[in-house]
């Protein structure tokens, strides 16, 4: 019940104009954000096919003390999971009369045009990135295969990908840590999740931190962290060597970010509530960053079917500023003077908050940066609005069954630049895997084995 009532308050939220989704959600006090924005959501999602459905079936008339935003849940726990017992069978007759009328046989066929086409979250797989700093690709999959699934091997195409059904999964084609699920395939409860050895992490999200690859021991800064997937690649990347130094202003995701890298084993970070903007480049403490990883707010509009379509299509005003601000962030970030590499990403589909913005910066700042030709294999690149542009990265849910993003990576020239050929071009056959050792477990052996996924309390 608390999860649904919890949804209801954030929709009733959102009618009052109290804030946007995420910032209502990260405010609920509710402990599972994630699964809380999952069902807002797809309620928002269904909101016209649900406010029809109770019209028709009369059940806000017949339960007084029903709200109509706790209504669209229709599963709940307590004296409301009793409720919907006792008006299963209209409820059920009035979804079967809506299906006739509109001459449809699924669920997802009631939906409009605009919210239905093209694939949306419930046609994207479920990824599961390998968090190598507490386990191995190997070993997770050992894991899975005892559990009922078939492990198929390395996808050879994104086709591969959209194939998947049942109780099968593959190595992602790209991406050598990162495993591929049927949709909708549900972990959360997972031992290997609870226990930070697995990060649900959409493949697109894990474009960034890849692509900048910062070298073990390096100080890194991730500017706009929360909630921290990103952050956690990073420390995985960097094996825990190094420094990672995350900022963000929002009080609560920083809360939420600590408890879940302290789950994934991730040591030698430093949170800071703070704004990027006002983050000195000339602090000696950030005299040694080297990287920096900036994904900042954006309209959040490659975010399929996650969002309402009032925040998934921004008036121009709102375009133009968040592109301002992405300017504005983006040469900030290239002024810390020991800077080599930068990536820079958005959730985002539209040139102004992409390709505009990097053209943009790049011209003020000259000949000292460069845009890098980054991962060649990949099948999307950036727009044509400025040349070579097309170096840049960009996902969707149709192209790469992936959300909406963009991904840019700029390089400081001269000879003391990062090698652009340190980027990845594509996924190793035979990815060199992280240690299986836990955070802060005694040295081993050289050529003792590696922990293994083990039945029981204990994963390894």
């Amino acid at each position: 019940m608390a999860l649904y009532s919890a949804a209801a308050a954030v929709l009733e939220g959102l009618e009052r104009g109290a804030g946007g989704v995420k910032a209502l959600v990260y405010h609920s006090r509710f402990p599972h954000v994630r699964q809380l924005y999952a069902l807002v959501s797809e309620t928002l999602r269904y909101s016209p096919v649900l406010e029809e459905l109770l019209a028709g079936a009369a059940l806000l008339q017949a339960e007084k003390k029903l709200s109509p935003q706790l209504a669209k849940g229709l599963k709940c726990g307590g004296r409301w999971k009793a409720l919907a017992r006792r008006h299963r069978a209209r409820l059920e007759a009035e979804l079967a009369r809506l299906k006739v009328r509109r001459k449809v046989s699924r669920n997802e066929d009631l939906l409009a045009p605009a919210q239905a086409a093209g694939p949306g979250a419930s046609q994207i797989p479920r990824y599961v990135r390998v968090n190598t700093l507490k386990t191995r690709v190997d070993d997770v999959v050992d894991f899975f295969k005892r559990e009922g699934y078939s492990y198929l091997g390395k996808a050879a195409s994104v086709e591969e990908l959209r194939a998947l059904s049942g109780k099968k999964f593959l190595l992602d084609l790209h991406l050598p840590e990162l495993l591929v699920f049927p949709p909708q395939t549900d972990f959360h409860e997972n031992l290997l999740y609870t226990s930070g050895h697995i990060i649900l992490q959409d493949k697109a999200s894990c474009l960034p931190a890849f692509l900048l690859s910062p070298a073990a021991g390096s100080h890194v800064i991730d500017a706009c962290a929360a909630p921290g997937n990103k952050t956690s690649h990073l420390a995985a990347i960097l094996k825990n060597k190094g420094r990672i130094f995350a900022f963000d202003v929002d009080t609560k995701r920083l809360a939420t970010m600590n408890t879940m890298l302290m789950r994934a084993g991730v040591t030698g970070f430093q949170l800071a509530q703070q704004d990027f903007l006002t983050v000195d480049p000339g602090d000696p403490k950030y005299s040694k960053v080297a990287y920096i990883l900036l994904d900042p707010s954006c309209s959040g509009s490659g975010m399929v079917n996650r969002v309402p379509m009032a925040e998934a299509a921004p008036s121009a005003e709102r375009l133009q500023a968040l592109a301002g601000f992405q300017r504005k962030v983006l040469s900030h970030a290239l002024s810390f003077p020991a800077l080599q590499r930068l990536v820079y990403s958005t959730c985002s589909l539209h040139q102004e908050e992409n390709e505009d913005v990097v053209g943009a910066v790049l011209q003020e700042w000259g000949s000292a940066f460069r845009l890098v030709d980054a991962f060649p294999c990949w099948p999307c690149r950036g727009l044509a609005a400025f040349p070579g542009a097309e170096s840049c990265l960009r996902a969707s849910a149709a192209d790469t069954l992936t959300h909406g993003f963009f991904v840019a990576v700029l390089e400081r020239r001269g000879d003391g630049a990062a090698a652009s050929s340190s980027l990845p071009a594509a996924a190793d056959d035979s990815p060199q895997h992280g240690k299986g050792t836990e955070p802060g477990a005694a040295p081993r052996k050289r050529k003792r084995k590696k922990q293994r996924v083990k039945e029981g309390n204990d994963p390894f």
